[in-house]
Order: structure tokens, then sequence, then C-alpha cells
């Protein structure tokens, strides 16, 4: 492929009409977006272009047979006003990983590192400096190739747009423990950032926000005896003073939040332990007064408390405490992140 990347600049910038200190997330959206298109076997050139609607077939597959997956990820400013990207090979990794899994053709590292970095110096004024604000990176590939035959495309586009956010979740969630419905199964594509995980869980969380909760803790697809993820987060459980998570696994997305938060709490002399959690562990922990905390963690959100869960018709209140660990690891996260706090492991990343 062609390794250039080929730039086209918008007449006129929209940014004077956004109010950088209300931002909402994710729907604001930043100049230019990046479009590389794979068509003959090949990735072509990537291209920077003004941020607009793209046009499609209606017989492109992503519409028929759903091969459609996404990254998310945000760069920062820090005081000097370098821009700042947190772990951005890791989301290449998996975000290729995910393009095995439902055969579309992988991008090459370099190609998305060096496009995405030229798309954030291209918009670099869209960074937000505000405390907690970040610009939100979607990169997304999905199939643009067409024809109703039920076969993988022979045409794939990536995609990366960028939206100036604020935080993503106010305050403390409740959830409700799945008892029914099941996110993903062995053997399927939970591990990977595919749209169509998302589109199912909509369904059970609407019930689940029906019954006044905010979002969903899903259960294994077997049995519902063991806890996996939070919405559409990774969950921790604080018992007492250990952390736990669930392992990583067919049906549980390797997050990059879930992997620096496990470090960070053992460079605090934090006990972790990555193992599997019954439903039952919890909701005695909750009857002893053990368990002290729950939360998501997750690139949007980074860390989202969990103020209380719901199971079996009964509902359980966790503790408001003075120094939570939710607070101390998010703090610890979002401080490298930004360049407050040294980076011992080189998760940072400037472009440059």
């Amino acid at each position: 492929m062609n390794s250039t990347i080929e730039i086209k600049h918008i007449e006129k910038s929209r940014i004077d009409s956004v109010d950088f200190n209300n931002l909402p997330f994710g729907s604001v959206y930043s100049d230019h977006m990046l479009t590389c298109t794979y068509k003959n076997g090949q990735w072509g050139t990537p291209i920077i272009e003004p941020y607009a609607p793209i046009s499609l077939d209606p017989s492109a597959k992503i519409f028929h047979y759903g091969q459609s997956i996404f990254e998310g990820m945000k760069a920062y400013k820090d005081a000097d006003e370098n821009i700042l990207l947190f772990r951005p090979t890791e989301n290449c990794k998996r975000l290729n990983k995910s393009a095995e899994r439902l055969v579309i053709p992988q991008i090459p590292e370099d190609v998305f590192m060096n496009g995405l970095k030229e798309l954030l110096k291209v918009d670099a004024n869209w960074i937000p400096t505000n405390e907690g604000s970040s610009l939100y990176i979607r990169p997304f590939m999905f199939a643009s190739g067409k024809g109703f035959h039920a076969s993988p495309a022979d045409e794939y586009k990536l995609m990366i747009c960028t939206a100036p956010s604020g935080a993503y979740f106010a305050g403390k969630v409740k959830v409700l423990i799945e008892e029914k419905y099941a996110r993903a199964a062995n053997g399927g594509v939970g591990f990977a950032k595919a749209g169509g995980n998302y589109a199912a869980q909509f369904y059970p969380t609407q019930l689940a926000i029906e019954k006044g909760f905010n979002q969903v803790i899903w259960t294994d697809d077997n049995t519902h005896e063991y806890i996996e993820e939070a919405g559409a987060m990774n969950i921790f459980v604080r018992i007492n003073d250990t952390l736990i998570t669930s392992p990583v696994s067919d049906r549980i997305l390797d997050g990059i939040t879930r992997k620096s938060i496990i470090q960070i709490a053992k460079d605090l002399d934090i006990d972790v332990e990555v193992r599997k959690i019954t439903v039952s562990e919890v909701i005695a922990a909750a009857q002893s007064g053990s368990l002290k905390e729950m939360f998501g963690a997750g690139t949007a959100a980074v860390i989202s408390p969990i103020a209380g869960f719901g199971y079996q018709e009964k509902e359980y209140e966790l503790p408001e405490l003075s120094q939570p660990y939710a607070s101390t690891l998010k703090k610890a996260i979002t401080d490298i992140q930004t360049n407050k706090a040294p980076d011992k492991h080189g998760w940072r990343v400037v472009v440059k």
C-alpha cells in the first residue's frame, strides 16, 4: 500500500461554535476524519478530509451481515500543550484481533498509528484542556463491499473520527445483575469489539432501566452464576481490601483500562486477584459488610463507581467510603494520561 497520507483541509473550521466548557460525550465532532479503503486485496492511501456523511450502496454488507468493529481511545494535552495518547498500540492490536475474528483485513500498525497521529495534529485545537475532558477517538472498520450473498465482503473501510468530550458518566450508577440474558457465549465474539455485541446489550439494559437501574451486570451465559462485565465495561469488586476482577475469555473484553488498573493497583500495593467471581460471593459479602466497592472500568468513563445493585428483587447498597479505591485508581491513571505523574511503564505516547 501507499504509506503517504493525503490531507484535504476543511475550508472553515466549526470550532468557534463549540462550548468547550459544556461538552457532552461523543456528540460534537472535530473538523476532520481519516478514511482508508481496502479493495483489490490491499489497503489504499489514508485520506484525512473534512468530517462529513459517507455514501454506501444499499447492498453494502455492513447492513446485512454485520462485519463491523471499533475501538475507543482518547487524546489529551498536558500543561505544555503536548498531544498525548495512552497505550495506543494496544488499541491497534485489539482492533486487529477483532478484525481477524470477523474476517476483516487487518490494518498495519504503522498505517494506523501514522494516520492517527497526523489526524490529531491536523485537529490539535480540538483537544480540550478542561479538567476531566479529552478528545475521544473512535477508530472503526466495516464491510463496504456490495452483495446480498452471505460471505465476507471484498471491500472494507477503516475510519477514525474524533469528538471533544466531557465526562461519560456523572456520579455513581445503580446496576442490575442479569439472570436471563447473556452478553456473549463461549466460542463467540464477546472478546471482540464488534458492533453487534453492543446492539444485543440494548434490550436487556432497557429492561433494567425500566426497573430503575442504570446498567446491567452481565453474568456467564451458561449458569448465570458468575459476574463478568458491567454494561460495556470490565468490572472490579472490592471485598475487604482485595480488588477482584474476572479473567478475560471468549466472553470478556481484554480491556486496556482494565489491564492498566490491575498494574497500577499492584504498584500501590493493593491486593489484586484475577479470578472468577460468583454472584453468591458478592451477595454474601454485601450481607456481611465486607463488600466495600464495585466499579466499571473502560476508556470512556475510565472508572464508574457503582452505588448499589439489584438481584432477585432485592437491592443492596454499597457503603460510602472516605478513600475508595475507585477514586485513587482513577486519579492515578488519569494523572499518567495527562502527564501529571511519572509514567514508569511507558504507556504515554507523545504525538510529534
